[in-house]
């Protein structure tokens, strides 16, 4: 295949994939925005949504302060920011127009659809009134074009292709979403703690943070669809070491850095050219190194920690995927 055929597939999934992630982000969000909260919390939350994405420079450069109306704004409409939804479904459609001939008819229409229907949203205030609704549609959306995807299309290099740019792209944002979500839980203990400290209405007190824990780590599994399973798996209380592991070690959870990696090791065997051996290597040995990780070593090991370098593993992966197989990056 044309590397610059594979380019434009490979981007088409990730930025469809992208515009999903931040819709899934952004929704849970504003409900957790819901929950009591200090004006001070509530506003650092929304800045931790921000540096998820590394968007928060840029949002600084254009707003003075931090709202969840300008936040919101900024990462659905905002065609000055690449990765808001807007222009993530737009990449996602201008990529599938340059190999339309490589996508089946229902798999173009997909995107071009969603692209105009897009378009109208825009031009309304449809995201203001019900941005929940909104956000189920960019899921459903995006949804719809994996199951054509998988539903329709020949199983060739092109196929191939789309699924190695959804589970780099889904391996990436999960591990944003962990990281960012257990470091804000990790504040919010300690300022628990230190209200412990005054003993008058301490019982009240713990009744109160066990159900905002409660909300709050349901709303991390949810932005990931993973409520549903967490509760078949372990049927228990939600703690965050479950969490961890479930996010991070169950292969047979879809959006799990096992279950990502594991597809990506996969679709890059179905793709193997002349160059690729080091990338597919590459990609085996972090397969196995969470394949056979247990979640109380890297707990003990640290967290962030952990999740830094997986970062960093997984941007290189996708840099090495570029370099084997695409349009190289420019320099």
């Amino acid at each position: 295949m044309l590397s610059r055929t594979a380019d434009h597939l490979f981007w088409m999934a990730r930025y469809t994939e992208r515009a999903e992630n931040t819709a899934r982000m952004l929704d849970v969000h504003v409900q957790t925005a819901l929950l009591p909260q200090s004006t001070d919390d509530a506003e650092q939350g929304w800045r931790a949504v921000l540096g998820i994405s590394e968007l928060l420079y840029g949002y600084n450069q254009k707003y003075d302060k931090l709202t969840q109306k300008d936040v919101i704004d900024f990462m659905v409409r905002d065609p000055n920011n690449p990765s808001s939804i807007a222009s993530c479904l737009r990449q996602a459609r201008e990529n599938a127009r340059a190999v339309r001939g490589a996508l089946t008819t229902e798999a173009w229409e997909i995107q071009n659809a969603t692209w105009i229907k897009m378009q109208s949203y825009l031009q309304t205030n449809a995201l203001e009134q019900s941005p929940g609704d909104f956000f189920e549609w960019v899921k459903h959306r995006s949804h719809l074009s994996r199951g054509v995807t998988i539903g329709t299309m020949l199983q060739d290099e092109a196929f191939h292709f789309i699924r190695l740019g959804t589970f780099l792209e889904r391996a990436d944002n999960t591990a944003r979403i962990i990281d960012v979500k257990f470091h804000g839980a990790g504040e919010a203990q300690s300022q628990k703690q230190k209200q412990k400290q005054s003993p008058q209405g301490q019982s009240q007190s713990d009744e109160d943070g066990g159900q905002i824990d409660f909300y709050y780590w349901a709303a991390i599994l949810r932005s990931v669809s993973g409520f549903e399973i967490y509760r078949k798996v372990y049927r228990d209380v939600i703690t965050p070491e479950r969490v961890a592991e479930l996010l991070i070690l169950r292969p047979d959870m879809p959006r799990s850095l096992l279950a990502c990696v594991a597809q990506v090791a996969s679709n890059l065997k179905h793709v193997h050219n002349d160059v690729s051996a080091d990338t597919e290597r590459f990609a085996g040995k972090l397969h196995a190194d969470l394949e056979f990780a247990r979640i109380e070593e890297i707990l003990d090991a640290g967290l962030h920690d952990y999740l830094t370098v997986f970062l960093e593993r997984i941007f290189e992966l996708g840099n090495r995927v570029s370099r084997d197989f695409l349009v190289p990056l420019a320099a």
